[in-house]
């Protein structure tokens, strides 16, 4: 796999039990054969052998986004080695921590990009003007501790979400009565594994919960339980222990992941500035590449 790829952006999943999303579609690579046109990069070929190895490593939804971002990044990498062969760049090998030695070309494309593309850093009033601009992404999330009783049912059985719908309905007449039966309503009727701690969820914040459930939370008072709760998972009632604010990190906590984050940002925009430099005094045929403006080496 070669070092330089092409910037997607990927959203990492949460592991709350309660947080759950449609799942992925099928993005492995396709074997069919793309038709595109031979590419060279002054005159040295880029082997669809090459590329048909390089393409594992760029899924997508249809073949020709794989083969297209493959190519792409073998292309990168041929004009690097080519720049780093004719300013002779010194090379070093290093080894990871794991004690693995980078190969010879991995060596030239690093050393080059060292050398060429310059980051400066950000001094302490850049770093603090970003904070003072940027202060709602240097909060910590809000809080809320519940418990819950879930009635459990799928959407695609009609009969069953019905009888669910009916005994989440039964059991919210009860805890009107007595909200003090949450606990042991929920040990005795909840299908969630809470059922036995009395349905109690800890703490939940945003996005670990289904989007109806986080919403029933938020509009629910401190001590209060809630109506009937319908998600892809069933029926639920729910009982807000407690809402925690959010607060504001101060800046020594965050500065070094400020000029952690604007370090990566200033060097993917130089590294892709340099590298449309060299497209565009290089010979590149078979496709095209995109744009000095795009974030093409990560």
């Amino acid at each position: 796999m070669v070092t330089l790829v092409i910037d997607h952006d990927a959203k990492r999943a949460g592991s709350h039990p309660y947080q759950h999303g449609p799942a992925p579609g099928n993005t492995a690579p396709s074997p069919e054969r793309v038709a595109m046109p031979p590419v060279t990069v002054n005159g040295v070929a880029i082997p669809r052998k090459a590329i048909a190895a390089e393409v594992q490593n760029f899924p997508a939804a249809n073949p020709g986004a794989s083969w297209r971002a493959a190519t792409e990044a073998l292309v990168i990498r041929e004009l690097l080695l080519q720049e780093a062969r004719r300013l002779e760049v010194p090379v070093e090998q290093q080894r990871d921590r794991d004690g693995r030695r980078e190969t010879e070309e991995d060596a030239l494309v690093r050393a080059l990009l060292e050398r060429e593309v310059t980051v400066p850093e950000a001094d302490e009033a850049t770093l603090r003007r970003f904070y003072d601009n940027n202060l709602r992404r240097f909060a910590s999330a809000p809080l809320h501790e519940a418990d819950h009783i879930l009635i459990a049912a799928r959407r695609d059985d009609a009969a069953g979400f019905a009888a669910a719908r009916h005994k989440a309905a039964a059991l919210a007449t009860i805890l009107a009565e007595d909200a003090d039966r949450f606990a042991a309503l929920a040990r005795e009727h909840s299908a969630c594994p809470s059922a036995g701690v009395g349905g109690n969820l800890g703490q939940i914040g945003p996005g670990e919960t289904t989007p109806e459930f986080e919403a029933a939370l938020a509009a629910l008072p401190v001590g209060a339980v809630s109506g009937p709760v319908e998600t892809r998972y069933g029926v639920h009632l729910i009982r807000l222990r407690r809402r925690i604010a959010g607060r504001q990190l101060p800046f020594a906590m965050v500065r070094d992941r400020i000029a952690t984050y604007l370090d990566e940002h200033v060097r993917r925009q130089a590294s892709a500035q340099y590298l449309a430099l060299l497209a565009g005094r290089a010979e590149i045929r078979g496709i095209v590449l995109a744009g000095a403006d795009s974030p093409l080496v990560q």
